[in-house]
């Protein structure tokens, strides 16, 4: 098995990683058509990423890729429509940051209520308006938390408002979700919450069904007193509505770990239509950036490969199908051989696909029994042929899927 990790690791992760690998190379910086490169080169089983963007020339240029594995719980920046196409698995680490992000989460919301970084800014000037400040700040107690996305991160965000004795509004966009561990917690529809809300915390997945999920429209539902605060994805909030809610003192302050032009690496300096907006609170794009958090998806990193030389299963999969097949034929056989060949050659010749099995033998090793998920379901002629076309075939049954 080659693996190749793009991105900064954690030493003792590469460490164990190696252990695992027939060949591991550790090449950060690659880009684009660099990446492409060196993958068709290398040509990895996994390939290994965090910010790195896994496009299609990449993906395609990997012969014997298996495997995309993103160190981190987003995966926006791979090609997953192109991967799949190709037999791709691609897997992330969800979770392994969520106590780290719900910790800035919070020091952000302290930090727009008391105006910390205000407070600093003026001391550094040498400038005292301790009249100012302790004018400024309504205080979390009683206050109200509108969390957009009850997931791992969400769910730590109210573990921590509970001790901050705040009321949670949350709406999730996903399946359903209930906070039903913290009581002070409330699952209302989107318009609701923006309504309602004096701190706005947004924690969803980037892409599609996200892009400018918090726009003019919504914003304006908020009040002039909120505050909000993204660490997710920066194309969830529109930020020029963002901008000019907080000109306009539409907003009374808001929060930023993301942000769309954002540079990839450090720089002395860069430009951005942001930097001049009023009680706008920006950070480095540090929310999973905590040694604990590092040290987690290291661990995880290493526990889906080490499962995935084992077993060739896929932990922690996105790009399974979640339609389930339409039926399971379940066929029970004399542990011979001939008896699955000829149930896969009826099934090709009736233009039915195969999409899971598993196959158990029973005890002495004489019989076995099949569990085929198939789409579509065979009708009865198939079945028959199935039953009585092989001597070693001794039972078959449709379960509807």
């Amino acid at each position: 098995m080659k693996i190749l990790i793009v991105d900064k690791f954690e030493q003792n992760g590469i460490d164990r990683l190696r252990g695992l690998a027939k060949e591991l190379a550790y090449e950060t910086g690659l880009k684009d058509a660099a990446l492409a490169e060196r993958v068709a080169a290398f040509d990895p089983n996994i390939l290994i990423v965090r910010s790195t963007k896994v496009t299609k020339p990449v993906i395609q240029a990997g012969k014997a890729l298996q495997m995309i594995l993103r160190a981190g719980s987003g995966y926006d920046n791979i090609d997953v429509a192109t991967a799949s196409e190709r037999g791709v698995s691609v897997a992330n680490c969800p979770g392994m940051n969520a106590v780290a992000v719900a910790e800035l989460t919070m020091g952000l919301l302290i930090s727009m209520d008391r105006s910390i970084p205000d407070n600093v800014i003026d001391f550094r000037a040498r400038k005292w308006n301790k009249k100012k400040y302790a004018a400024a700040a309504l205080g979390l107690k009683g206050r109200t938390l509108g969390i957009i996305g009850a997931g791992r991160i969400g769910s730590e965000v109210a573990r921590r408002a509970a001790a901050f004795e705040m009321k949670v509004l949350y709406t999730h966009l996903g399946r359903s979700r209930g906070l039903v561990d913290y009581p002070q917690c409330r699952r209302t529809e989107m318009e609701e919450l923006l309504r309602e809300s004096d701190a706005v915390t947004i924690h969803v997945p980037g892409g599609e069904s996200t892009k400018a999920l918090l726009d003019a429209r919504s914003l304006a539902l908020m009040k002039p007193s909120a505050v909000i605060i993204n660490t997710s994805r920066a194309g969830v909030v529109d930020e020029a509505a963002l901008a000019d809610a907080l000109r306009n003192k539409k907003l009374r302050a808001a929060a930023l770990d993301v942000f769309h032009g954002e540079p990839a690496g450090d720089v002395p300096s860069f430009e951005s239509n942001l930097i001049d907006v009023p009680n706008l609170y920006v950070t480095h794009h540090i929310g999973a950036s905590t040694e604990e958090a590092q040290q987690a998806v290291a661990d995880e990193t290493v526990r889906i490969v080490a499962e995935f030389k084992a077993t060739n299963r896929v932990l922690n999969c996105v790009n399974l199908s979640d339609s389930p097949p339409q039926s399971l034929l379940v066929v029970k056989f004399r542990n011979k051989p001939g008896g699955l060949a000829h149930v896969f050659n009826l099934l090709a010749g009736a233009s039915i696909n195969v999409e899971e099995m598993d196959h158990v033998i029973f005890d002495g090793g004489k019989t076995a029994v099949a569990h085929i998920r198939v789409s579509p379901g065979p009708d009865g002629a198939v079945i028959e042929r199935i039953r009585t076309g092989h001597e070693n075939i001794l039972g078959v049954e449709l379960m509807a899927g």
